[in-house]
């Protein structure tokens, strides 16, 4: 199936500007709407991939759910690890990152716009209620809190991720980590390939809706 030139480049330039070295953690977070919403923030600053956790019993049966509505499409060019258990889960996650940062409230928990985001790092986001599990803070290497001045001290889990997401895209334009030229990384040519793939498989299934509706 023919793809107009214009689009060709727009994928090699999502590409060329996808950060391979920073990822988002969900760990039980129940709503799928929420999911969905974090994956389409973790597509506009380039994160190719995120990490979703499920310990919780009742989630591990329901199994992986997103928001497609909230999603609005960046599902297709997102990959989503799915995991059921901590340990497996991190050590994938801490083979592939160098740091895992966490959202807990402690004595020694820092500034975000005092964090160092432009390296290697994994972002932890825990359940709406509950938090990051005990377990799982055992894995992180450093807290940070989001600033606040209001009464209620606390954010939606993916307005939270969105304010981080866009710090750490602050700092790594700083660093022209977006300015990547398209192959300059081994990846890109799978990558670039996968994306043209999920193009051409979008463009069947509205030709087909048309020739059946």
């Amino acid at each position: 199936m023919h793809i107009f030139p214009k689009r060709l480049e727009r994928i090699k330039n999502a590409v060329a500007s996808r950060q391979h070295d920073l990822t988002v953690v969900l760990e039980n977070v129940h709503d799928p709407h929420t999911i969905g919403a974090v994956l389409r923030t973790c597509d506009s600053v380039g994160i190719s991939e995120v990490y979703v956790i499920y310990t919780d019993p009742l989630l591990k049966e329901r199994g992986l759910d997103i928001g497609i509505t909230s999603a609005s499409g960046a599902l297709q060019w997102i990959e989503i690890h799915y995991f059921t258990e901590l340990s497996v889960a991190f050590g994938a996650i801490k083979e592939k990152y160098d740091h895992v940062f966490g959202t807990v409230i402690k004595e020694d928990s820092k500034d975000l716009y005092a964090l160092n985001l432009s390296s290697s790092a994994a972002l932890l986001f825990g359940n709406e209620h509950a938090g990051i599990s005990e377990e799982a803070q055992s894995y992180i290497d450093s807290n940070f809190l989001i600033p606040q001045h209001g009464f209620v001290k606390s954010l939606n889990i993916s307005v939270a991720c969105a304010i981080t997401l866009y710090e750490a895209q602050r700092q790594r334009l700083s660093l022209n980590k977006y300015d990547r030229k398209f192959g300059a990384d081994p990846r890109d040519r799978a990558l670039n390939e996968h994306y043209l793939e999920v193009h051409r498989n979008k463009k069947m299934v509205k030709a087909e809706k048309r020739v059946y509706l």
